[in-house]
């Protein structure tokens, strides 16, 4: 259904609502995602979602796919962006951990836990999960690595970030800066050179 420029103001629009649906995602789960409050916590009227969304399943599936293409895609993108050394290849790959552009954590743990409801959804996560472990495999294969050293790498990188995810982690900037170059040697085998260590820091903002 269209919509003239003199509807827009009072019904709101689809990334209004999908915002809406969003926060209230990460504060009270899935089930807090319904028509009636988001509505009232916008101050719009319950039927100009139906000018945006058929029903609540499609306003779902919009979330579902802001999730794949900011969390996947961005991984996968960061994995097989240009780099000189694996070291410099797993510095790209933490960009993702440092910085919510890039990698929503709250994101991916409110549909992790909202896929604790529905075999469905949890299906759609275990596709994400073994899209970025190949993402991650391929960029290990790509520096040398052999294809089983290189899963278990991978699998190594992505099991411990989504156990920070899950455990909700919280530590402080300047201790996880510092623990970046154990981090990458670990797991690549590899110590970051400085230079490449300084670009990555630049990238953050970050001072050592």
């Amino acid at each position: 259904m269209e919509q003239s420029s003199n509807d827009s103001g009072w019904r709101g629009s689809a990334d209004v609502w999908l915002s809406a649906a969003y926060e209230a995602l990460l504060l009270g789960g899935v089930d807090a995602v319904k028509i009636l409050p988001l509505a009232k916590k916008l101050g719009l009227s319950r039927t100009s979602f139906y000018w945006f969304f058929k029903d609540r399943e499609e306003l779902l599936e919009a979330l579902l796919a802001r999730w794949r293409e900011k969390n996947t895609g961005n991984l996968v993108n960061r994995a097989g962006a240009y780099a000189e050394t694996i070291a410099e290849a797993m510095l790209n790959v933490f960009d993702c951990w440092l910085d919510g552009e890039l990698f929503d954590s709250r994101f991916e743990f409110a549909v992790r836990s909202w896929a604790l409801q529905s075999s469905e959804l949890l299906a759609e996560v275990q596709k994400a999960d073994r899209k970025r472990l190949d993402a991650l495999t391929q960029m290990f294969v790509k520096f040398g690595q052999d294809e089983s050293r290189a899963d278990v790498r991978a699998r190594t990188i992505y099991l411990v970030q989504i156990g920070y995810i899950s455990m909700q982690t919280e530590e402080d900037i300047s201790v996880r800066m510092k623990r970046i170059p154990e981090y990458v040697e670990i797991f690549t085998g590899q110590a970051p050179e400085q230079r490449e260590l300084d670009r990555f820091f630049a990238r953050h903002g970050y001072s050592a």
